[in-house]
């Protein structure tokens, strides 16, 4: 199946003191992070509380209705996160091994259901731009509506905890095929 834009992310600005706390505290601060279809029609909202520790994303839908979040684990040699839905049970696992730092795999009960890539922008995009292009899969067909809308907001969790340089602002491509 050939790779498609299905959706865009933005980070809502607040301001001069919104610009201090991302140059101060980076990804540790507050801010929300809004989704659009490829028709620019927000379907989806973030938002990420201040913590120093035991990061997490709470996402929900437009209306409100909460999706559930994506928390970060701790763990020396990998980058690891559980995707839980809105009553805290646990939805999907993400272990990204030390020697695949770009591949992120969605596990349920040991079978893959989905997987993020960042993918290669090119020599001058990687270089002089905070642009990135990440691939989402989904690779489980009966992953629902809400669990996609989960992988998609981890997919934008994955960048600004480890690709997005503190203090910029960045741009995000999703690109994904069904």
């Amino acid at each position: 199946e050939q790779d498609r834009d299905v959706a865009f992310a933005a980070e809502q600005q607040k301001g001069i003191l919104g610009f201090l706390f991302r140059q101060t505290f980076g990804h540790w601060r507050t801010f929300d992070i809004h989704f659009f279809d490829s028709n620019r029609q927000e379907f989806m909202f973030a938002h990420h509380p201040f913590r120093w520790f035991f990061q997490c994303l709470e996402v929900r839908e437009i209306q409100g209705r909460r999706l559930g979040t994506i928390e970060r684990r701790w763990a020396i040699f990998s980058k690891c996160f559980d995707v839980r839905d809105p009553n805290g049970r646990l939805l999907l696992e993400v272990s990204s091994p030390f020697w695949k730092p770009w591949t992120f795999p969605f596990y349920y009960q040991g079978n893959e259901r989905a997987r993020i890539l960042k993918k290669w922008s090119g020599l001058g995009y990687e270089m002089f731009t905070d642009k990135d292009n990440f691939l989402v899969e989904y690779l489980d067909p009966s992953l629902s509506a809400d669990e996609r809308g989960l992988v998609l907001a981890a997919a934008i969790y994955v960048d600004l905890m480890f690709f997005e340089r503190k203090g910029s602002g960045g741009v995000v491509d999703l690109i994904g095929d069904s």
